[in-house]
C-alpha cells in the first residue's frame, strides 16, 4: 500500500537539518525547512536554487522542498512532524519560538536529543513532561554522517542502517512516533525512556577524546582526516576508559544501552568492534576532516554539554567518573574557560536536581 505522504517541518538548517529535510523530500513528503535569520546563508543558498538541496552519497538526489524560510508559523503549519535538527544550545532557542505557534497534534522529534533535548524542549514549552497535548521525543543520534559542501549542495557520508533510537514524553508515545517515522527511518526502534536515549548518545565518548589528544594538529594549520588520523591505540583506550563510565551510569540508573563500538557495527559505520582500529578504518567515517579550530562542538557541547551532565547523573546514582572528570578538567584548560561553571546543561537546568535515581526515571516515564 502507498503510504500518504506527511506534512514535515524541519526546525534547522545546517548539516543534519538539510539531511533530514532532503530525505523526507526524497521520501515524497511535503518539507518545509525553517531557520532563525542569523543563521540565514544556507536558507537563502537553498532558495536560490529554486528550494532544492543536491544531495550526494549514502542519499542521493534533487530534494524539493515546499517552504525554505525564517517564518515558523509557516513552516509547522498543518504539520504532522517536527524535526528539531541542531545542536544542544539551539534546542531551547527553537523552543522558545515554537511555542508562540504551536498546537496539539503535531509530533515533535529532537533530532538527536543531544543531552536532553526532549526535555529541555517541552520545559520550554512550559508543559509537564507527561502532558499528552504534545508529544517530544528525541533521537539518540543523528541518523546520518553528513556535511554541506557548499550552495544548496550536501554529501552524506552514511544514513543509518539500524541503531536509531527513540524515546519519548509521554514515555508511552514512543511506539507511534517510531511509527510516524518508519518511512524515512525504517530503522528507528523505541526505547523506554529518554534517559536511555541520554547516555546512548556517543559523541560525548568520542569526539571529546579524539580532539583533546590532537589538539596541537588541530591548532596547526595542516588539515587532518578526524577518524582515519586522530584514532590511534592511545586515543581509543581513553574512549574506552570514558565508555565503561558511561555504562556503568547506566547500568547503576536502569537504563540499558550498547557500547559505543557495538552500536557503531550495528549502525554500518565500523565493521570491527573495538575502540581504535574499528574507528580509523571505519567505511562510515573515511574522508571526515578534523575541525579547524578548539572553539568547536566536539568540545563545546560534547563536554560542556554532555560529558558535564553524565558526571552530573553519575553522582547521583553513585558511579566514579576518573576519566570523564579528566577529560572535563583537560579541555576546561586547553579552552582556557571553567567548563563545568559555565555549564548551561545539568540535572538542575533540566528540573531534575535532587532526586534519587529511581525518581529520575520515574520523571521521564510518567504516562498520563
Amino acid at each position: 500500500m502507498e503510504r500518504e505522504p506527511q506534512v514535515v517541518a524541519v526546525l534547522g538548517a545546517g548539516n543534519g537539518g538539510c539531511a533530514v529535510a532532503a530525505d523526507c523530500a526524497l521520501h515524497g513528503d511535503d518539507v518545509r525547512l525553517f531557520d532563525f535569520e542569523r543563521f540565514g546563508d544556507t536558507i537563502q543558498a537553498i532558495r536560490e536554487a529554486d528550494a532544492t538541496i543536491e544531495v550526494t552519497g549514502d542519499v542521493q538526489g534533487t530534494a524539493r522542498l515546499s517552504y525554505v524560510g525564517h517564518d515558523l508559523g509557516t513552516a509547522v503549519a498543518d504539520a504532522d512532524l517536527v524535526y528539531v535538527v541542531g545542536p544542544s544550545y539551539a534546542t531551547e532557542p527553537f523552543a522558545v519560538a515554537y511555542r508562540e505557534v504551536m498546537r496539539p497534534g503535531p509530533t515533535v522529534v529532537v533530532c538527536p536529543g543531544t543531552n536532553g533535548g526532549a526535555i529541555v524542549f517541552k520545559r520550554a514549552l512550559g508543559l509537564d513532561l507527561s502532558d499528552p497535548s504534545v508529544v517530544v521525543s528525541e533521537t539518540s543520534t543523528l541518523p546520518y554522517a553528513c556535511r554541506l559542501v557548499g550552495g544548496n549542495r550536501l554529501h552524506v557520508f552514511l544514513k543509518l542502517k539500524a541503531g536509531l533510537y527513540v524515546a519519548a514524553l509521554p514515555s508511552g508515545r514512543a511506539g507511534a512516533v517510531v511509527s510516524s517515522m518508519a518511512s524515512v527511518y525504517p530503522c528507528a526502534t523505541a526505547y523506554d525512556n529518554v534517559f536511555q536515549t541520554i547516555l546512548q548518545n556517543g559523541n560525548n565518548v568520542i569526539h571529546p577524546a579524539v580532539s583533546l589528544l590532537n589538539v596541537a594538529r588541530i591548532e596547526s594549520p595542516d588539515d587532518f582526516l578526524f577518524y582515519e588520523e586522530g584514532v590511534t591505540p592511545g586515543v581509543g583506550r581513553l574512549m574506552a576508559a570514558v565508555d565503561a563510565e558511561r555504562l556503568a551510569i547506566a547500568d547503576a540508573l536502569g537504563a540499558p544501552i550498547l557500547s559505543e563500538p557495538a552500536v557503531g557495527v550495528i549502525q554500518g559505520y565500523m565493521e570491527e568492534e573495538n575502540y581504535d582500529t574499528a574507528y580509523s578504518r571505519a567505511p562510515g567515517f573515511l574522508g571526515i576532516k578534523a575541525q579547524t579550530s578548539l572553539e568547536h562542538r566536539y568540545l563545546t557541547e560534547d563536554v560542556g554539554y554532555g560529558l558535564i551532565l553524565l558526571t552530573d547523573l553519575a553522582r547521583v546514582v553513585g558511579v566514579a567518573t576518573p576519566h570523564m572528570d579528566a577529560v572535563i578538567t583537560l579541555v576546561s584548560t586547553v579552552l582556557g574557560r571553567d567548563l563545568r561553571a559555565a555549564s548551561p546543561r545539568s540535572l538542575e537546568s533540566l528540573g531534575l536536581g535532587s532526586m534519587t535515581g529511581p525518581q529520575l526515571l520515574d520523571a521521564v516515564q510518567g504516562n498520563p
